[in-house]
């Protein structure tokens, strides 16, 4: 399976403001592009910082101070990586406390912008879509399922699952896989299995419930 990364759903050739741009036309900036913050960059296209609307309302009500982007923004800026994913990015903004992310190359030149609302589009994403990544990728070309084994619904992003696996076992394996398949915002486990393996790993030792099986030397020849 190929999760989705900050590269395919960031904005690229951004917005950015300079150093010396001043308040008007930062502000100007956030509402024509209907934004709520912008990078600030230097002459090589670094991000220095971010200037915000809270930035922004903030210097409006003390009035002190310069009004320029390098005296408003907040630095140094928070930046992602395109190779980064939606997950790593979305934790990065809830823990920054931030709402959208600068996007750096390996050289730590402006390459886009990520937005919370980017990160969104993960669960809107078509229904079918979703259910043909769990038939395809995840049950039949990840676990082996046959395709007629069991049955896949998907319902606003919630994934209903009914049918028979081979082993027990493999019932929360399946569920997990899906839950991380984008989009999935739900997964109902209706799944059934033919033999119950879970009993036989129960009485096993810890070990050997881990450690693969190794043939004993000369085995098979």
């Amino acid at each position: 399976m190929r999760h989705r990364s900050v590269a395919d759903l960031m904005t690229p050739n951004a917005v950015v403001v300079r150093p010396g741009t001043p308040f008007r036309e930062i502000a100007r900036l956030l509402d024509e592009y209907d934004i709520t913050a912008v990078p600030v960059v230097d002459e090589d296209e670094r991000p220095m910082g971010v200037v915000s609307e809270a930035d922004l309302l903030r210097r409006r009500a003390t009035k002190l101070g310069p009004n320029t982007a390098e005296a408003l923004m907040t630095s140094p800026a928070v930046v992602a990586r395109p190779e980064w994913s939606a997950v790593r990015a979305a934790r990065t903004m809830e823990k920054k406390k931030v709402k959208r992310l600068p996007v750096v190359d390996e050289s730590g030149r402006l390459i886009g912008v990520i937005s919370r609302s980017d990160l969104v589009q993960l669960f809107l994403r078509r229904d079918r879509a979703i259910q043909e990544e769990i038939l395809e990728e995840v049950l039949t070309c990840t676990m082996g399922v046959p395709p007629s084994a069991v049955t896949v619904d998907v319902a606003d992003g919630t994934v209903t699952l009914s049918g028979a696996l081979d082993r027990k076992s493999l019932v929360p394996i399946a569920v997990r896989m899906c839950e991380s398949v984008d989009g999935v915002v739900e997964v109902v486990d209706h799944l059934t299995a033919v033999h119950d393996d879970t009993a036989t790993q129960r009485h096993l030792p810890e070990p050997a419930r881990r450690a693969p099986y190794r043939a004993p030397e000369g085995e098979g020849a």
